[in-house]
């Protein structure tokens, strides 16, 4: 190489930057000690700016299209040099490309629940997440306060401190709009709409433009959501007393038409009797006690403050004409023994016992055998 060929290699003549990236918003144009000569090519992108600094003073911006560099289109720079018209020498400057794209999907979130006062629920704990737009408005302000000399500044660099803006001035804006937790859900667009309008003027301040604002979720602790499922579970299924009937009368109606499910009609009553007595109980339980299944019983008398159940009588199955009845209470049976259906061979069973036996080995049942007037003589 010639001594000439190595002069002019130490002068740049073609400034340009091809953005193959897709999250760096400003790029420093390299220079290694070369210098730029007076009417070096300047080649300026769509979505970019050029953006000249002498000694890291701001100087000349260029906006999109093809450049001769002169001290015509470069009169802050000549200003700051002193060079006066038709001047052509090489010169030292700092060329800061600027990407004037749109920065998409940029995720914004609470890192922490954050505590606001709720009308119907009190205080809650609400974390919210969704995303933004953004774009440099202003490149040589951008350049000056944020990027500063940095050869190369990308969007995570800058990301931490719009997310904080946007949870602070979002979470600020749900607090302050005093909608129920269970209405925030009908209102992301408009809360977007308000918290865009709200933070726009800070992001201008750093010669930023935030094009969009989107709230994509406000959601509840996990156990505080399971609770509110619990709740809409009830008011799905609407009265608690006719829902349980309801599931009773379902299970009679399978039972009877499920032969193996029970034995005969004795089986089938026996189902039918604890159908209702579940129904009739928790219809019971709903009235008088107020149930909620998220918060227990309501109204409930203190423990000990009423007296225990009373125990529960028992139920006896006969055997009947081969087939297996009941179950039939203590004070059911003398109408048995009256009508001559059961006496004190026939076979007899209820709870306790691991077999079928005979009436009379039954104390009770003897008894009522015993008071029963024996049949008149002569009829």
């Amino acid at each position: 190489m010639g001594l000439f060929d190595k002069i002019k290699g130490e002068f740049i003549d073609i400034i340009e930057w091809v953005d193959t990236t897709s999250d760096t918003i400003v790029w420093k144009f390299p220079r290694y000690q070369n210098e730029i000569k007076m009417n070096a090519k300047l080649t300026v992108r769509e979505s970019q700016v050029a953006v000249f600094l002498n000694e890291g003073a701001l100087a000349d911006v260029f906006m999109p299209g093809m450049y001769t560099l002169t001290t015509q289109n470069m009169p802050i720079l000549s200003t700051l040099k002193g060079w006066k018209y038709g001047f052509d020498s090489p010169f030292k400057a700092d060329v800061f490309f600027v990407s004037m794209r749109q920065f998409t999907n940029q995720k914004w979130g609470t890192k922490n629940p954050v505590m606001i006062r709720d009308a119907e629920f009190g205080p809650v704990r609400l974390r919210a997440f969704g995303s933004y737009n953004f774009r440099v408005k202003d490149a040589a302000m951008f350049v000056r306060d944020i990027s500063a000399t940095n050869p190369t500044f990308s969007v995570e660099e800058i990301n931490e401190n719009l997310r904080n803006l946007a949870v602070t001035r979002g979470m600020d804006a749900i607090a302050e709009s005093k909608i129920p937790v269970l209405d925030l859900a009908s209102n992301y667009n408009e809360f977007s709409t308000f918290v865009q309008d709200k933070i726009k003027p800070e992001f201008e301040e750093i010669g930023l433009e935030l094009t969009k604002f989107l709230i994509e979720n406000i959601s509840l602790p996990p156990e505080v959501e399971t609770a509110l499922d619990k709740r809409s579970s009830m008011g799905i299924i609407g009265n608690l007393g006719a829902y349980s009937q309801f599931q009773a009368a379902n299970a009679m109606e399978n039972m009877s038409n499920n032969p193996g499910g029970g034995t005969g009609v004795g089986g089938l009553g026996m189902e039918a009797a604890m159908g209702f007595a579940m129904g009739n109980q928790m219809t019971n339980m709903y009235k008088q006690n107020q149930f909620d299944p998220t918060q227990g019983m309501q109204n409930s008398p203190a423990n000990g403050a009423v007296p225990p159940p009373l125990p529960t009588a028992a139920q006896y199955f006969f055997a009947i004409n081969g087939q297996q009845a009941g179950p039939y209470n203590y004070d059911q049976i003398p109408a048995l023994i009256a009508a001559g259906t059961i006496n004190s061979d026939t076979l007899y069973w209820k709870k306790g016992l691991t077999e079928w036996k005979s009436a009379y080995y039954d104390d009770d049942l003897d008894n009522l055998f015993k008071n029963v007037p024996p049949p008149i003589p002569g009829f």
